[in-house]
């Protein structure tokens, strides 16, 4: 696994106050805009902030401008695990977390009124983790209709397999620190379920869970064809099914 830091490794910075992970492939073409615009909006913030590149199997040159742009600022840091998993890459991100609050998000995505409104709910200890619904009252999906239905479709079989109670497990997240770190430890799996396992997980270990509407509007079109997701999916949900709801 190949890891990137900082032109100085973090020496000398306040240790980040918030932690932004961000799965990345193939994302050549739009990643030095999107880090550079989200570390401008990140400052005004106000806080300490790192924000970590999970690189995972990208054929382009992904890998070389995420270490370039590791190198240029102190507050980014990236890292490959070498292989197409965007859970794993994930997983692995939030793993390295050094923030009290860790903020999932997507590259084509950087949505900061999203960032604003779940921090504030975090900061006030009204939730330990804040899902952006793309499916709640009040949110608007501005994907395609395909791929809308197809997570209102995983969304069901999510209900009827596993027992899910909330409205969305994909996309924009954020959390406490130490109240999900168990939690994504025993996650079973990777690629596109990693994130509703964690949900799920969550959810059915009583962490304090608020979701918020969001508006979705993607800056490019998926790297993943939706149709090649399909076997793994369903694979892992199976597997999710014996060891949550029959294992226990």
């Amino acid at each position: 696994m190949s890891e990137q830091g900082g032109a100085n490794g973090g020496a000398g910075r306040p240790h980040p106050r918030l932690s932004v992970v961000i799965p990345i492939y193939n994302e050549e073409a739009i990643l030095q805009a999107a880090v550079c615009d989200l570390r401008e909006q990140l400052v005004e913030f106000g806080w300490p902030f790192e924000i970590i590149l999970a690189e995972n199997g990208s054929r382009d040159g992904t890998v070389a401008l995420a270490a370039s742009l590791a190198e240029k600022y102190p507050e980014v840091n990236s890292f490959s695990i070498g292989e197409p998993n965007y859970g794993k890459a994930l997983k692995e991100g939030i793993l390295r977390a050094r923030g009290e609050f860790v903020m999932c998000d997507e590259i084509d995505l950087c949505l900061m009124d999203f960032y604003r409104r779940s921090l504030e709910i975090l900061e006030h200890n009204e939730a330990d983790l804040v899902i952006g619904s793309k499916t709640l009252a009040g949110a608007s999906d501005e994907r395609g209709a395909y791929r809308h239905a197809a997570t209102m479709l995983f969304n069901g079989l999510l209900r009827a397999t596993l027992g899910f109670k909330g409205s969305d497990t994909h996309g924009l997240k954020s959390f406490r620190r130490v109240a999900m770190l168990d939690v994504v430890r025993a996650c079973l799996v990777d690629k596109d379920v990693f994130a509703s396992e964690m949900v799920i997980r969550a959810e059915r270990s009583g962490v304090r869970i608020r979701e918020i509407p969001v508006r979705i509007l993607e800056k490019r079109p998926p790297s993943i064809n939706l149709i090649k997701r399909v076997p793994n999916v369903i694979k892992n949900v199976g597997k999710l099914f014996v060891a949550i709801r029959i294992k226990g």
